[in-house]
């Protein structure tokens, strides 16, 4: 019996379990939105949120514990920079879940990821054509 086990293995060594969940996340920090398969995106949500509150206090040691989780200096800096001020005022709840239909190969549930109150869409696609054309 399984009680009392956190976390989803997905089958996977840790190391391999660990990698793909930094993967993820960089991802999500990156992108801000991501399409994965649900059990990954409920596990993200695991590892995502912690990082997102302890960035909105900026100190040294916050920003060398989301380097230790990530190891991607470009997204610890958009983490503390960006998204920290961003969701200061937010107790919790950085994430949401959309399930998004199956995968055409295996059938898998699949989920987009996004941070809430991200840009829209059509703010972040005007953004990037005045930046093509400047």
């Amino acid at each position: 019996m399984r009680h009392k086990i956190a976390g989803r293995t997905f089958g996977r060594t840790s190391a391999h379990r660990k990698a793909t969940m930094q993967a993820i996340t960089i991802a999500l920090i990156n992108h801000e939105l991501i399409k994965t398969t649900l059990p990954k995106a409920k596990e993200l949500r695991r590892m995502a949120e912690p990082l997102i509150t302890r960035a909105k206090e900026d100190s040294v040691h916050n920003r060398r514990i989301a380097f230790d989780r990530l190891r991607d200096r470009d997204a610890v800096q958009k983490l503390f920079n960006e998204l920290g001020p961003r969701y200061k005022a937010r107790p919790g709840g950085y994430l949401r879940i959309l399930r998004c239909g199956f995968r055409a190969g295996d059938d898998a549930p699949m989920a987009y990821v996004e941070l809430v109150d991200r840009a829209s869409a059509n703010e972040a696609a005007v953004a990037e054509e005045a930046t093509k054309s400047a």
